[in-house]
């Protein structure tokens, strides 16, 4: 079976990408005209074994029929604007999503904001420094996690959940769970998106439960389970495997309100972190905003080595300022304030920047 995949490549920025999408010497991504390419990578999978090779936008129809087809289509949707479905938030612009973690084991601030006034104090923190979305979760899914009981979930999130969109109305809740029952609590409260880190596949009739709210949902990749993600991960192609499943279940979510997520860290060694990464502008021939959660996570530590730190603000900001060249719409993040200020001073950079 002969599939094909096209990567957006060769980006330009700021007033250079308006001047090349003026001329139409480039296409603008993501229906963006601050980020513009003028190159693809074109992907052949036949079976098991992959090819490529990367070509200029003006040579799409120089490709064979079959190819040129799907390249076409793809193109399509790379470079259409994303419809804004959040409250408050626009896909042309980079948007924050903060973590607010009410566990007492969470990988990296297990217990730190699991009461009433560490956890309002922290929420009020991360929007000031300039989180668009809060992003609240009950539930550790570190490696090695094992599963909650629903009721001790919802009650560690509950006063968050039911008194959120009291005080913050213009400030998008997610609520990070990989129960339905949370969910639809959850969804009685207001709360505008759902971000399951099982891809809704932790239980068999979660999507037809929550179905008729028409919520927004993160699609999120994770191999395997908390508990077993790390033990031995193994994919034919980390990149196009994961293509693949978006795909496939994509088209079991009914409606067009969703989000994407490759899951960096959920069941991916070094090596599939960083394939994913580099080459993560190939997800948006998908025609869906693209979060990233690279925030603290253990590659870092890996690359690091001796220069590791608790937090990982250095790894975290310098992937995400890649990410965000790769036009990238969300990126959920520990470190509000430091990743703002680093997507502020970069984004300044590239607007001014000339070849």
């Amino acid at each position: 079976m002969k599939k094909y995949y096209t990567r957006a490549c060769n980006f330009y920025y700021g007033a250079n990408a308006k001047l090349l999408i003026k001329k139409k010497l480039a296409l603008p991504l993501c229906g963006n005209v601050n980020i513009a390419f003028d190159k693809i990578e074109v992907i052949t999978k036949i079976n098991n074994k992959v090819t490529s090779k990367v070509i200029n936008i003006k040579k799409v129809e120089s490709l064979n029929f079959s190819s040129k087809k799907k390249i076409k289509h793809d193109l399509k949707k790379i470079i259409l604007k994303r419809k804004n479905f959040l409250n408050n938030v626009n896909f042309l612009e980079p948007t924050i999503m903060g973590i607010l973690n009410l566990t007492p084991d969470s990988f990296s601030d297990g217990g730190k904001f699991n009461n009433k006034e560490n956890a309002s104090n922290h929420i009020k923190k991360m929007i000031k420094a300039g989180a668009k979305i809060i992003d609240i979760g009950g539930e550790s899914t570190r490696p090695g996690s094992k599963t909650i009981p629903i009721n001790i979930e919802w009650k560690r999130i509950e006063n968050i959940v039911k008194n959120f969109k009291k005080k913050y109305k213009k400030i998008c809740l997610s609520v990070d769970t990989r129960k339905s029952a949370i969910m639809v609590k959850s969804i009685m409260h207001k709360t505008d998106l759902i971000n399951d880190v099982s891809g809704f596949n932790y239980e068999d009739q979660s999507l037809n439960k929550i179905k008729k709210y028409n919520i927004a949902k993160v699609l999120h990749h994770m191999q395997g389970t908390p508990n077993t993600m790390q033990k031995n991960p193994n994919y034919k192609n980390v990149l196009l495997d994961i293509y693949d499943f978006f795909e496939k279940n994509v088209k079991k979510i009914n409606n067009s309100k969703i989000i994407i997520d490759p899951g960096i860290g959920f069941g991916k060694n070094l090596k599939h972190n960083l394939t994913l990464i580099s080459n993560i502008s190939l997800f948006h021939s998908l025609g869906l905003p693209i979060m990233i959660g690279t925030s603290r996570k253990k590659f870092i530590s890996q690359i690091s080595g001796v220069n590791d730190s608790k937090e990982r603000i250095g790894g975290t900001v310098a992937s995400v300022l890649f990410l965000l060249s790769q036009g990238i719409q969300i990126f959920r993040v520990h470190n509000v304030n430091e990743v703002k200020q680093g997507i502020l001073v970069f984004r300044k950079i590239l607007s001014i920047f000339k070849n």
